[in-house]
Parts: structure tokens; sequence; C-alpha cells
């Protein structure tokens, strides 16, 4: 089947799915690896694209920032497709599930949760937990894989949860092993995001990782806290040991590998 008439299909189903919710289809070109349609409103973005290479047609969804989207694309579902072999009845199963990824009623919920991002002088400001986490990266790297996984499973992103399993024991070991400016350099990012977080992104860093760090090793940190943030620590550790209201469960998305085996079926 023709590539381009199956990717103009499925892209067709789902500019009719969103037009409702206020998408407008804009102008783009792909390249000679990707074909690209992009769909936006004032705080969202959706694109539909095909990898040539790959021959995986994917939905995705981001934010919209005051330049355009915000290019923090969380991939929604991807489907084999090859042209060679696939016909009409494969373009209709991808079409009708990339409507439902942007149109079913998680979707409009996600979509009315989505605020515009404010431009940004810099890669700091306004942080919010994913970006809080995605920081810790330049120390543990390893946290860039399970970030990953942790965005495609769940959405929104699990900042508390992820937290606790992932960042809190890394930072323990740190400042339990490492050298002076380590732990100078760690305290920095964390007075940094505290500074420019929102709300849930504070109490991450106050009640989730700074309250994790064993007692013995809290001076040692606290001297090369900012000012404010060690304030807000000494407030935090009120609530240690303290039953705090759990972060909601979030439903689990299915994985791309789950999508194509059952795909295959």
């Amino acid at each position: 089947m023709d590539i381009k008439t199956a990717f103009n299909s499925i892209s067709l189903k789902v500019e009719e799915a969103l037009k409702p919710q206020g998408f407008t289809k804009q102008k783009i070109s792909g390249n000679d690896n990707e074909m690209v349609s992009l769909f936006t409103s004032d705080t969202n973005a959706y694109s539909v694209v095909y990898f040539t290479d790959k021959q995986h047609m994917v939905i995705r969804h981001c934010a919209m920032s005051d330049d355009g989207p915000d290019n923090d694309w969380k991939v929604l579902a991807t489907w084999m497709f090859d042209p060679e072999t696939d016909t009409q009845k494969e373009v209709d199963s991808i079409a009708n599930d990339f409507v439902d990824n942007c149109s079913s009623k998680t979707a409009i919920k996600r979509i009315k949760s989505t605020k515009k991002k404010k431009k940004k002088d810099s890669d700091e400001g306004n942080a919010d937990p994913l970006f809080l986490s995605k920081r810790f990266v330049s120390f543990f790297p390893e946290l860039k894989d399970e970030i990953k996984n942790e965005e495609d499973c769940y959405y929104p992103f699990r900042g508390v949860t992820f937290a606790k399993a992932s960042i809190v024991p890394k930072v323990n070991d740190l400042v339990s092993k490492g050298s002076k400016k380590d732990i100078e350099k760690l305290c920095s990012l964390l007075s940094t995001q505290y500074s420019n977080g929102d709300a849930d992104t504070r109490s991450i860093i106050t009640i989730v990782i700074l309250n994790s760090l064993p007692e013995d090793k809290h001076d040692s940190v606290n001297e090369y806290l900012s000012e404010e943030l060690q304030k807000a620590w000494k407030y935090a550790l009120k609530f240690k040991g303290k039953k705090v209201k759990p972060e909601k469960p979030k439903k689990k998305k299915k994985t791309i590998a789950q999508r194509l085996q059952a795909q295959q079926k």
C-alpha cells in the first residue's frame, strides 16, 4: 500500500477527532526519514509521525510554549506498518487506536490538565517533578532509562513515587560515599530546583529527598544548602515519620512492546 496514502488516511482521522477539541493542523515539512502531521491548540500539541527506517507509525503529545510545541514529546502509541505487506485493514486499526489515544476520556482529561509553558530564558525555571528528576541524570546517568520507563508507563509522571524508589537511594549513597565536592554540587542542584520549583517539586526536595537522608549526614548536607532551602528543610523535618497524604495511584499505560505484541496477535 502506498505509504503516503496510508499516512494521510490516518492523519485525517486524527484531525477529525481533534477538531472538536480546538486543535488545528499546522503546515510543516518532514524529512527523508519522517512523515509528520502536527495538530496544536493553545496549550497542547499532537503529532502523527511515520519513521521510514523503522517502519513505525507513532502518535505523540506534548505541551505548548510561547514558541510552539515544547518538544518534550510523550509517545502514546506505536504501530509497525510495512507498506509492502500491510493493507487498509492495518491502516484502519492504527487510525482507530490513534483516535482513541487523543479523544478518550483519559486523553481529554490530560488535555484539560496541561498548562501552557511560559518561555524560559534558560534550562531552569518553574520546575515540575519530571524536570527535577531529569536534572539528576548528570549525577546518575542510569536514571535516564528509569525516567523514560516511568513516562512510558504512567501519566502524569509519579514524582513522589519515582523520587522514593529511584532518586533517594542514589542520593543517600552519594552523600555517604561521595566527596565534599560531590555533596556541594548536589546541594547546589537541590537549592536551585527548590528556588525555581513548583509546590510539588519543593515538597519532593524537602519531605522526600532531604528527610530521607541518614541523620548523621544532615549537618554535612545542610551547610551547602541555600538559606531558603535550609529554612524549608528545618520546617519539613517536623513531618518526618508522620503520615502524609499518599500520591494518588495512576493508571499504568501499556508499553510499546505490549501494544506491538497485541497487534501481531
